[in-house]
């Protein structure tokens, strides 16, 4: 099977278009393609385009676990620009469906960067209080106790489930052991993706992530969205902040209603072609 293999700030997606008979591997021989050593190598595959009422194009989203995401800021972003190389789109805006909901993409000239409009952030708790209580307002942090210790957390959802801690001081460390656990915390019965989240002053944030599904990552479109509306929610940031992660910047703009607007590059990387042959060993532990 051929694979056009792109990265957006250096997390990095395998598309495979169906176009042609290419059907959506299975979950044990997703894994295989997307391990560093033993496949192509890869933080997830998209599969698409696909055919939709619902909008232009349909996509779905495979995680290297081979588990299937909601959505993703920079696997749409790679998406939209696999779409550009191919021709099935040029610079007006378009409309794709995943299963976290429609989004609109836009490419500027020459595909130096690409727009994608979100769509709101919905803000919550996890789990329900005891009492039933429901909170509202800009205080809408929560306990929760992971790793011998208990700090504040702020859910948020932007079609994918989300958890921000805002902290003085981020590190991978950090995100590799409290983000692991967070990850799949009862609290969270679906997982969760985690961000580590530094204000650097009203315009700019810092964030270290944990996906789920797809472990340490160098950086996250949905992840910038939910931890700039979270900055923002609670008064540390302003309406547009630009998010600072490992891989690179994206620019967040944050409408009245929570709305996220998007703004980042995709870089076409290689077309790959991935060898049955590939699938016939054991990878141990």
């Amino acid at each position: 099977m051929n694979y056009l293999k792109y990265h957006a700030l250096g997390n990095d997606y395998l598309v495979l278009d169906p176009k042609g008979g290419s059907e959506l591997p299975a979950e044990e021989a997703i894994v295989r393609i997307c391990h560093r050593n033993f496949g192509l190598g890869s933080d997830g595959i998209l599969y698409g385009p696909l055919e939709t009422e619902k909008a232009d194009f349909g996509l779905r989203i495979l995680n290297p676990d081979g588990s299937e995401a909601e959505k993703s800021g920079n696997g749409l972003r790679i998406f939209a620009r696999y779409l550009y190389d191919t021709g099935a789109v040029k610079n007006d805006a378009f409309t794709v469906d995943t299963l976290g909901g429609v989004v609109t993409c836009q490419i500027a000239d020459g595909a130096e960067s690409i727009t994608v409009d979100m769509g709101e952030v919905q803000f919550g708790i996890a789990p329900t209080p005891a009492d039933g209580s429901e909170q509202s307002g800009p205080n809408i942090g929560q306990s929760l106790s992971f790793n011998g210790k208990t700090q504040t957390v702020y859910v948020a959802d932007i079609g994918n489930p989300h958890c921000v801690l805002v902290q003085d001081e981020i590190s991978a460390k950090q995100a590799h052991e409290d983000g692991a656990l967070i990850e799949v915390h009862e609290a969270f019965p679906n997982r969760t993706n985690v961000q580590f989240l530094k204000v650097i002053d009203r315009s700019n944030i810092q964030i270290e992530i944990w996906e789920r599904g797809a472990g340490y990552t160098l950086a996250s479109g949905s992840s910038s969205s939910a931890a700039a509306a979270v900055a923002h929610r609670i008064g540390l940031c302003d309406r547009d902040i630009t998010v600072h992660m490992p891989g690179g910047k994206i620019a967040i703009h944050i409408d009245d209603n929570f709305a996220i607007r998007m703004t980042g590059p995709a870089t076409r990387v290689a077309s790959m072609n991935f060898d049955e042959e590939a699938l016939g060993f054991k990878v141990e532990g």
